[in-house]
């Protein structure tokens, strides 16, 4: 099962125009993109009355899978 995720080949294709990630092409990219929106959405759900918080953890949740959708996707990020 490691194998899987250490595999070398990309998860998801360059963005055609812009920069980053465009849309997986692997079931590992559509594993990642489902787990990252479900726990922004559980976070937003879960501190919905407390603003500042639900904020601060949205935006760092947003941004810590970063790194691994660079490093899986094909060609890695450049403008475009």
């Amino acid at each position: 099962m490691l194998h899987l995720i250490l595999d070398n080949r990309p998860w998801f294709r360059p963005k055609r125009r812009g920069y980053g990630t465009g849309l997986p092409i692997a079931w590992q990219g559509w594993t990642l993109m489902i787990v990252h929106i479900a726990l922004i959405t559980g976070i937003a759900v879960l501190l919905k009355d407390r603003p500042v918080p639900m904020t601060l953890f949205v935006v760092l949740a947003g941004l810590a899978p970063m790194p691994i959708y660079r490093a899986k996707t094909e060609g890695g990020w450049r403008w475009r």
